[in-house]
């Protein structure tokens, strides 16, 4: 796979404004590994292999352990994460999935349970950036580094 485009040199005012209401979000006072794993799940539900390539190794190099990381997917089954955790994943998929429908009382409710006023902005601003990237980088086909060997691609 090849990239077709490259947005930063087509656009790099637009993709510098992304760029900083990404860092915003990022530095806003939300906990660190709850960014970096909402980031993560978002880009899951979307597919986009450049950015779960990049939050998977920016959990890890910031101190998530490599379980935590891989179950992230699967989040309702383990028990490594905590009910904040829980409502901040059930929120990132509820709003990256926002055409299935209206955001339900009671999905606000139980997010809300966990988060203050301020947070909950400061997790929905995050999860709008996460799912802005994604679909920056998937139709233009953005491609994710190969580390530790040749890719295996066909």
């Amino acid at each position: 796979m090849q990239q077709r485009l490259d947005y930063w040199k087509a656009e790099p005012a637009l993709l510098k404004a992304v760029l900083d209401l990404d860092t915003a979000a990022r530095e806003s006072g939300l906990d660190g590994g709850l960014v970096h794993l909402v980031k993560l799940r978002a880009s899951q539900i979307n597919g986009c292999s450049y950015c779960v390539d990049m939050h998977s190794r920016e959990a890890r190099r910031d101190g998530e352990s490599e379980q935590r990381v891989q179950l992230v997917s699967a989040w309702r089954e383990s028990p490594l994460f905590s009910p904040r955790e829980r409502a901040a994943f059930a929120w990132t998929e509820r709003l990256t999935r926002i055409a299935d429908g209206p955001v339900e009382d009671a999905e606000y409710e139980a997010v809300s349970a966990h988060f203050s006023e301020a947070d909950l902005v400061k997790l929905t601003v995050l999860i709008g950036v996460i799912n802005v990237w994604n679909r920056v980088a998937i139709p233009f086909r953005t491609v994710h580094p190969v580390i530790g060997g040749e890719s295996r691609a066909a």
